[in-house]
């Protein structure tokens, strides 16, 4: 871990401040991270074999789940996305579409392999573990509203452990803030580095890389955060924010990560805003602007070489009638994933 950082932040020099004025919000604060989270329910189905990259997915005006009206952020006519083009726009109801064919306790334990749930080793005091409910306590429409990072909570540190994951070919590693130490004579030795934990296949991982790459574009919602001359790899949020002195949602927590080079990894970087009121409080508007200056800082510093050919492009949408690829003659608007409704 290279810096952490959370303002309002705390003057180390003054004594006289209470231990609540010294809190550390990246690793205590828990918060319902939203879209960003949408990253593991994709893992999940690509990793189950659910969808591939260009499944089609028929997503429509509303979608009643559980007793509930579920939309996207921003109205839209019915709409005819593959899976990357449901990742890449943050479709809400596409998550849905596809990940409804996950059993609850699935959804679950995916969580949990990313780290959700769970403390990430970092040794700071006052770690959380989030809020991660067990199934048998989800309610009508917890099912629907975790695949899209709602109804569950995480600190920051856990949603940064979910890019870690997807930047390292689906390698999970604990995080640490020791880079080395020097013994007594003056000799330096580097922390060894974890062996790590499988989450997913190398496969998954590439195949989420290359997705997220059309977030940060003109096609997808952050191209703000894009980095003139590096391929950015992310994820944009914008979450509803339960505010526990009201007992109820008020505002938004906007957040966008990822990592870069995407192409060969050197770092993840991860903003989250809580409540924003100016401007805007879309994550992509909000929080990409600060990745980007951010990310542009480290690559530049680090000498990292801009890339020589351009980013990979996907097909975000499909036609109706175009035929499917698998010579069945069917066309791609009678095999798209689409509401069959609930039993």
């Amino acid at each position: 871990m290279l810096a952490l950082a959370s303002y309002p932040t705390f003057d180390p020099a003054d004594d006289t401040q209470e231990s609540e004025e010294m809190r550390n919000a990246a690793v205590e604060d828990v918060y319902e991270p939203g879209s960003t989270a949408k990253v593991i329910t994709a893992a999940a189905a690509l990793e189950k074999g659910l969808v591939e990259m260009e499944t089609p997915i028929e997503v429509p005006v509303r979608l009643q789940r559980g007793g509930t009206s579920f939309k996207d952020a921003e109205e839209h006519p019915l709409r005819h996305l593959t899976f990357a083009g449901v990742l890449a726009r943050s479709s809400n109801m596409g998550t849905i579409l596809y990940g409804e064919d996950l059993e609850d306790q699935e959804l679950y334990d995916w969580m949990r392999r990313f780290g959700v749930g769970t403390t990430q080793g970092l040794g700071l005091p006052g770690e959380s573990v989030g809020l991660l409910p067990e199934p048998g306590t989800w309610s009508a429409t917890s099912r629907y509203t975790m695949m899209f990072g709602q109804g569950v909570s995480s600190t920051l540190l856990q949603q940064v452990n979910v890019f870690q994951t997807i930047a390292n070919d689906g390698v999970r590693v604990p995080p640490s803030i020791v880079a080395g130490t020097t013994d007594a004579e003056g000799r330096y030795s580097e922390t060894t580095v974890p062996e790590g934990e499988r989450v997913v296949s190398e496969e998954t991982a590439e195949t989420l890389t290359t997705i997220m790459q059309q977030v940060a574009s003109t096609g997808g919602t952050a191209p703000a955060a894009a980095i003139e001359g590096y391929h950015v790899a992310g994820k944009t949020s914008t979450a509803d924010r339960y505010d526990p002195e009201k007992g109820r949602y008020e505002g938004v927590t906007s957040s966008f990560m990822g990592f870069a080079p995407a192409d060969d990894p050197r770092f993840v970087v991860a903003v989250a805003v809580q409540r924003p009121t100016r401007i805007h409080t879309f994550g992509g508007v909000i929080a990409g602007p600060v990745f980007s200056k951010i990310m542009r800082y480290a690559l530049v510093k680090e000498g990292v070489e801009p890339a020589t050919t351009p980013p990979p492009t996907v097909p975000l949408e499909f036609s109706p009638g175009e035929p499917a690829p698998d010579g069945s003659g069917a066309t791609l608007g009678q095999i798209a994933i689409r509401d069959e409704g609930t039993d």
